[in-house]
């Protein structure tokens, strides 16, 4: 798989749901530069300290876990900007700006690079959305005085879109369609959950049966709070029988044909993925 730099990684999980043992993690880059939102310092909130005791009891925020304070998604269907952050060291996830700690968000999902969206941006602070139980879970992170050796925010010029009834996924690179592919969704008792969510990993199954490759997203099933001995993640994932491709008969993952599983390969962890009904 070619490697973009900067690097960052992704895993892959399986069915309508995460089943993450003995996969191989695989490792892709992202296109763009260094990007940061732009600040006065004068202007921001500084975060609530936390102590060292404190932050060893807060709640990593994986795909593996539930944030029950988190805040949720206020905007769950508008498209960001595509800046995406990846913590280098755990960081302290708040609630917002100047309030509470929430959560901590490790410096690896699944074995690799944790990356997720940011969604909206204030004054030395970014919301991004996050990997835990419930879906649409999003925190924010301090990022004024941050060393660059602690957390990197980037640019991905990607856009996932899978639209659940019409069964299509597009991808977009920088406005321009690299291509769309009729899909399988979720049954109706196990829907595809719908909203903006992000690409969480990249996994390839040492013996794989239905698929070479699995990307799991940030959000879970609805229907299932374990699924194969994972925690219900929802990803996207290829099919041996083409003749599921343009039905709703998954247990909440989207089966895609080869050549967009090999599009999707390529794509930097952290892109946002929309899921439209």
């Amino acid at each position: 798989m070619r490697d973009r730099s900067p690097s960052f990684s992704r895993f892959p999980a399986a069915g309508a749901a995460l089943a993450a043992a003995g996969a191989v993690l695989l490792v892709t880059g992202l296109s763009g530069c260094t990007a940061e939102p732009t600040y006065s310092y004068a202007s921001v909130v500084p975060p609530v300290p936390v102590s060292a005791g404190e932050f060893a009891k807060l709640t990593p925020a994986t795909t593996f876990t539930t944030i029950p304070t988190a805040a949720t998604d206020q905007d769950p269907f508008v498209v960001t900007d595509g800046l995406v952050v990846h913590p280098l060291t755990a960081q302290v996830v708040y609630l917002a700006p100047g309030q509470k700690p929430v959560a901590v968000l490790p410096a690896t999902e699944l074995g690799g690079p944790t990356w997720v969206p940011v969604v909206l941006a204030s004054p030395g602070w970014v919301q991004v959305l996050l990997p835990s139980r419930p879906n649409r879970s999003t925190g924010w992170i301090y990022t004024a005085g941050t060393a660059a050796s602690e957390l990197v925010i980037r640019a991905s010029p990607y856009l996932i879109r899978i639209e659940v009834g019409a069964r299509k996924l597009t991808v977009d690179e920088g406005g321009t369609s690299l291509g769309t592919w009729t899909v399988a969704v979720g049954a109706p008792g196990t829907p595809t959950p719908t909203g903006r969510t992000f690409l969480l990993a990249l996994l390839a199954p040492p013996s794989p049966t239905y698929s070479p490759l699995i990307l799991p997203l940030g959000t879970h099933s609805s229907a299932f709070s374990t699924f194969g001995g994972g925690p219900g993640t929802v990803g996207l994932h290829g099919w041996p029988d083409p003749s599921v491709f343009g039905h709703a008969v998954s247990n909440g993952c989207v089966r895609v044909p080869a050549t967009a599983l090999h599009v999707l390969s390529e794509i930097p962890l952290g892109t946002l993925v929309m899921i439209t009904a």
